[in-house]
C-alpha cells in the first residue's frame, strides 16, 4: 500500500479491507484507488477549495476526512457523472482530444463510489447516509462477444512457431480448452498441473479445478520437457520469459497477437480474452449446459454466462437456414 500514500486515511483503509478481507486482485484494488482519487479531487475543486483552472491531477486529497465524505450528496454523485460524460478528456495531449468517457467507463467509476460508500455505511457504520445506493448504473449496449471459429482456431494453433513455440503451443491450447484469463494462467504454477485438469486461482482468491482433453495434455507434456531444463527467479512458475522471469500478463498478450498475426487473422478483433470466448462457445456447441461452463469460466453469476446462449442461438439459426430443405417453400401448392 505504500503506492498509496497520497490517500487519505480513510481511503487507504478501504483499499487495505479489499486486499486483506476481500482478497481482490492488486488490478481491482489499483482502479478503486484511481477512481476514487478522481472523484475526490472533482469534489474539493467543485467546492472551490482551489482554483477553478487548476488540474485535477494537481489536487492533493490527503486532508479528506469522514466529515468531507458524509458532505457529499447525490447532486454531487450527478455532477460528476456529468463531468465524466460531457467534460472528461481521455488524452487530453491529443491532436483533437475528445470530450466525454464511455458508459462502460463512467459505470466502473460509479460501481468503486458503490463500493466505497457500503464499505463506510454497512461494513464499518462510519456513515449513515449511502448517496450512491439508488443510483442506477449508465446504460450499456449490449454486444455479444467475439470468438474464434473451430477453423480459426486450428489455424491459430498451426501458426505458432519460433523459439518458444512449445510454450505459446501450450498457453494457447490451455486458453482455448480451458477458458481461463490471462492473469489465471501467469498464475499458474508447475503443481497445479495435474494428470487431467488444472488447479486456477481466479478473481478474489477462489480456487477451481478445470478439466483438459487430450490434446492439451499432449501440448503441455511437450512444453514440460523444456521448462523443467530452465532455471526461473520464481521457479514455482509453469510459464517463464525469455529472462527467467514468470511470465507477465504483458507477454502472453503479445504473443497471442503474434499468433493471430501469423494465422492472418485481424489482431485488432481478437485477443486473449477472446480465446476464453471462444471456448466458453465451443463448449456450449458441443452441449454442455451452460451451469457447468459457468463453473468452468469461474463467473460468480450466471447471467455473466448466459450471453454465451445467445451467441449459440445465433449458430443454431445459421445451421438451419443452412440446409437445402430451408429453401423449399410449398405453401402456395395446391391440396389435392
Amino acid at each position: 500500500m505504500r503506492r498509496y500514500n497520497d490517500c487519505p486515511l480513510v481511503l487507504r483503509d478501504f483499499l487495505i479491507y479489499h486486499e486483506t478481507i476481500k482478497g481482490q486482485s492488486p488490478l481491482t484494488i489499483g482502479e478503486y484507488y484511481l477512481d476514487l482519487r478522481m472523484f475526490l479531487r472533482f469534489m474539493k475543486l467543485m467546492r472551490g477549495e482551489m482554483p477553478i483552472n487548476t488540474r485535477l491531477d494537481e489536487i492533493d486529497i490527503k486532508d479528506v476526512d469522514i466529515a468531507f465524505l458524509a458532505s457529499v450528496t447525490t447532486s454531487d454523485i450527478f455532477d460528476f457523472l456529468s463531468y465524466l460524460a460531457n467534460d472528461r478528456t481521455p488524452n487530453p495531449d491529443a491532436a483533437a482530444p475528445e470530450h466525454g468517457i464511455s458508459p462502460a467507463s463512467r459505470a466502473r467509476k460509479l460501481s468503486a463510489l458503490k463500493s466505497f460508500y457500503k464499505y463506510l455505511t454497512v461494513r464499518t457504520k462510519q456513515l449513515t447516509e449511502n448517496p450512491v445506493a439508488d443510483l442506477e448504473y449508465p446504460k450499456l449496449r449490449k454486444s455479444l462477444p467475439k470468438y474464434l471459429t473451430l477453423e480459426q482456431s486450428a489455424a491459430l494453433l498451426q501458426a505458432v512457431s519460433g523459439q518458444n513455440e512449445k510454450r505459446d503451443y501450450a498457453i494457447l491450447m490451455l486458453f482455448l480448452n480451458c477458458g481461463i484469463r490471462r492473469s489465471e494462467l501467469v498464475g499458474l504454477n508447475l503443481t497445479d498441473i495435474y494428470e487431467d485438469r488444472i488447479r486456477v486461482v481466479g478473481k478474489g482468491n477462489k480456487e477451481r479445478i478445470v478439466y483438459f482433453g487430450t490434446a492439451c495434455r499432449k501440448a503441455i507434456d511437450a512444453y514440460l520437457v523444456e521448462r523443467h531444463k530452465r532455471i526461473l527467479t520464481d521457479n514455482r512458475a509453469l510459464f517463464g520469459s525469455r529472462n527467467g522471469n514468470r511470465i507477465s500478463v504483458d507477454a502472453v498478450h503479445s504473443l497471442v497477437k503474434k499468433a493471430l498475426l501469423k494465422a492472418g487473422l485481424d489482431a485488432s478483433q481478437f485477443s486473449a480474452h477472446k480465446l476464453r470466448h471462444t471456448a466458453a462457445t465451443m463448449m456450449l456447441s458441443g452441449g454442455v449446459d451452460v451451469k457447468t461452463v459457468q463453473e468452468v469460466l469461474g463467473h460468480e453469476n450466471l447471467n455473466t454466462t448466459q450471453i454465451y446462449t445467445h451467441i449459440e442461438s445465433t449458430e443454431l439459426k445459421l445451421a438451419s437456414e443452412a440446409n437445402p430443405l430451408s429453401k423449399l417453400d410449398f405453401s402456395d401448392t395446391d391440396e389435392n
